[in-house]
């Protein structure tokens, strides 16, 4: 197996190993903090044991596994996306370890690393579907997508809670990711490609059943005790979305890639 430098697997690899080992850490030696119970309203009852929700906290894995297979995959297609890829697994592992920091230890840094590897997430797709829909620079990409992380952040951070979505930041995140549908579907409709819209439609297919499931993890669902928790469904649930919107980016890109210059010179101004 040969790895160069800029492999995205390798760097998907690399962010794997030290986001888990430091958050390893952090647990046994209380790095994070004091426990402030955060992470309770997901329903799963609190544990007096190192690790505070288990289910919760373990289920983070799958956001590991899933941007490992995204680096992997993209190993055979890194023309496509370019050094985007790289970026782009390397969030989905760190979604992981951050959610995981508040599920396993209560605390206010654990809460704070939850909601800023969501941010990620959001910012990432929000500015690399407008890069694409406007044709923007990669200098352009990445200005944006800090523009919105630095905005979800103070949004989190300045404004109260809001109804159904608890605070202000899971609408921060919410919103940026109704602008990436929004999006996603104005290029679709110039490209007009039937395998990209398969495998956008499983992702959204995948987020709105998580979306479900987490709804219904503050009411029915919610069993404190059970060995099987909803939230825990979630985060597997929103794993398999990130690996399905890599397959759409592929499929998306390689139609931008391959079609001729009169197809591609419409789509946001690329030729």
């Amino acid at each position: 197996m040969k790895f160069s430098a800029r492999d995205p697997f390798l760097a998907a690899l690399l962010t794997a190993g030290l986001s888990v080992g430091a958050l390893t850490a952090a647990i046994t030696w209380g790095w994070l903090g004091r426990d402030l119970g955060h992470g309770s309203d997901f329903c799963e009852a609190l544990r007096a044991d190192l690790i505070n929700q288990p289910a919760n906290t373990w289920s983070n894995l799958g956001f590991v596994l899933a941007g490992l297979a995204i680096g992997w995959r993209a190993r055979g297609h890194h023309e496509l996306m370019g050094s985007t890829v790289t970026l782009f697994a390397c969030v989905v592992v760190l979604l992981g370890p951050a959610s995981a920091a508040m599920h396993a230890t209560g605390t206010q840094i654990g809460k704070h690393l939850d909601l800023t590897s969501m941010f990620l997430l959001a910012s990432f797709t929000c500015a690399y579907a407008l890069k694409r829909l406007l044709g923007l620079s990669e200098f352009k990409f990445v200005a944006l997508f800090i523009a919105a992380l630095i905005g979800s952040e103070l949004i989190y951070l300045t404004v109260g809670e809001v109804p159904v979505l608890l605070h202000a930041g899971n609408a921060a995140f919410a919103v940026l990711l109704l602008v990436t549908l929004i999006s996603e579907v104005a290029i679709w409709r110039r490209t007009k490609n039937l395998p990209a819209a398969k495998a956008g439609a499983a992702a959204v297919g995948a987020l709105a059943l998580a979306f479900a499931v987490w709804l219904l993890d503050q009411g029915i669902w919610c069993d404190p005790n059970s060995l099987l928790q909803a939230h825990a469904i979630w985060h597997l649930l929103c794993a398999a979305s990130a690996f399905l919107l890599f397959d759409y980016y592929l499929a998306e890109e390689s139609t931008q890639k391959s079609c001729g210059t009169n197809v591609c010179s419409s789509i946001g101004g690329r030729t």
